[in-house]
């Protein structure tokens, strides 16, 4: 039930009012109001998310099944405890995220997508779903072939889901924290001042920082920016200043007319 997609609608929303709350009392950032009404596009965006990730349910469930099946994958050539399946599952998972993230920066294709996660000027809470749905149906196929690489049963699959919902709220909350925390959590964890370091405006600080929830993947592949200047650092894209380029309308024909 705890893994259910009710209660991860309900966690998202939850998560969402309380982090909203957070950012106003200890922001990192003080926006100019009214946030509401700027923070609208990426409530829609998001919605399409839980849509489009809903409507494509099947294509995860229907590989795990497969290969759960048939016993296919290489966690299958081991007899391993389930304890131990669901850590090794959920870090192989967070693996395949990260490749699929850098592809979405390095590829043409993949840029044009994601490039509507990168155009906002104000990071915050409602950022961390601001996702165009081309982008989200490539991030499942990711999942999916992580899924039929390593033979993950759906449990694993969702309890990975659950934890980068939260983390990806928690890391691009417009919130001010100790730093001397952040130095202790990022040895393991992507912290939120390591993932904003990802949407600054300068694209050499971009091409950093891609991991989702464990940091370790950054470093294995040279990717990591340690920290920056918050007080010099600038979100969005230089192309998407403009008040009619954020509307939700421009946002999502930014691959096609962009």
């Amino acid at each position: 039930m705890l893994l259910s997609d009710q209660s991860r609608l309900l966690a998202l929303i939850l998560g969402c009012a309380v982090l909203w709350t957070v950012e106003t009392w200890l922001p990192l950032y003080r926006y100019e109001p009214p946030r509401w009404r700027r923070a609208l596009p990426n409530v829609v965006l998001t919605s399409l998310l839980v849509l489009t990730n809903l409507a494509l349910s099947f294509v995860t469930a229907g590989v795990s099944q497969l290969t759960t099946n048939n016993r296919f994958g290489l966690f299958y050539l081991f007899n391993m405890p389930l304890w131990l399946l669901g850590i090794l599952g959920v870090v192989a998972l967070d693996l395949f995220t990260y490749i699929g993230h850098v592809l979405l920066h390095k590829s043409w294709l993949g840029w044009q997508f994601h490039r509507v996660h990168h155009c906002d000027n104000e990071v915050n809470v409602t950022t961390a779903f601001r996702q165009h749905p081309g982008e989200t149906v490539w991030r499942i196929l990711w999942y999916a072939l992580a899924v039929a690489v390593f033979g993950l049963p759906m449990w694993v699959v969702l309890i990975y889901l659950v934890i980068s919902t939260v983390n990806a709220q928690l890391e691009h909350a417009n919130t001010s924290y100790p730093a001397a925390i952040d130095r202790v959590l990022r040895l393991i964890l992507v912290t939120p001042d390591m993932h904003k370091v990802h949407h600054s405006r300068e694209q050499i600080q971009t091409d950093t920082n891609y991991a989702n929830i464990f940091s370790i993947w950054d470093r294995i592949f040279r990717t990591y920016t340690p920290t920056v200047d918050f007080s010099k650092l600038r979100y969005g894209l230089d192309d998407f200043d403009i008040a009619k380029k954020q509307k939700i309308t421009a946002l999502l024909a930014v691959p096609f007319f962009h």
